[in-house]
């Protein structure tokens, strides 16, 4: 019988989508199991241990009271199913882990808002999309990221124009980029919530990345 934890994965409907197979190849290297979310998808259940909310296109800004004339791609019913399972995860106390666009909704579901386009933002660092760690992020030395990765000084990838810009209730700002950017969110105590602006799902083989899914799974928060 299998006892490996059970995490949902929330992502692209496409069939080759990377960023889902990635996903999975890590958890199940960190010895869990992955469920598949998307709005084709549903072969997770109630029963998950842990939820990963992942990467993709922006989210609407009517969740945010954001400017509903920007003209960028949006997909409302993948909002509204993260945004239930988000919920869902809050109310049972399911440890989540929000990469990139799953980072910003879980900030918006617990009373956030978004940096739109942060393009204009950005003076130090690269608007260039990628998926090598070529980026810096600096994480708290005292936040339990840093911790879990082993490190306060990371190299990431990137691939956002949006990002995190007034955390949500219990949501505490831990990792900036050089143009002081918010690269990771965390709660500082009770459920288990980590959210990072990169996608470690690209970048499994470094191991402070990998740990990520590694706490995902455990039962201890630390």
């Amino acid at each position: 019988m299998d006892h490996r934890p059970r995490v949902g994965v929330t992502g692209s409907v496409r069939r080759w989508a990377p960023a889902w197979w990635g996903t999975k190849t890590a958890l199940s290297l960190a010895g869990a199991s992955a469920m598949r979310i998307s709005t084709r998808h549903g072969n997770a259940d109630e029963t998950l241990d842990a939820l990963i909310v992942g990467g993709g296109n922006d989210i609407s800004p009517e969740h945010y009271d954001g400017d509903l004339t920007s003209p960028v791609f949006y997909d409302p019913d993948r909002d509204l199913l993260e945004i239930r399972w988000i919920r869902y995860a809050l109310d049972h106390k399911i440890p989540m882990l929000g990469i990139c666009r799953g980072a910003q909704l879980i900030n918006v579901v617990l009373g956030g808002n978004l940096h739109q386009d942060i393009r204009n933002l950005r003076h130090l660092t690269y608007n260039r999309p990628g998926l090598l760690p070529t980026k810096q992020v600096k994480i708290e030395p005292a936040a339990r990221l840093a911790g879990i990765c082993g490190k306060h000084n990371l190299r990431v990838n990137s691939l956002h124009h949006q990002a995190i810009r007034k955390p949500g209730h219990g949501l505490h700002v831990v990792g900036r980029d050089l143009d002081g950017i918010i690269q990771a969110v965390e709660t500082r105590s009770g459920q288990k919530i980590i959210g990072v602006q990169w996608h470690p799902e690209y970048l499994f083989y470094l191991p402070a990345q990998f740990a990520l899914f590694q706490w995902l799974v455990r039962k201890e928060w630390g």
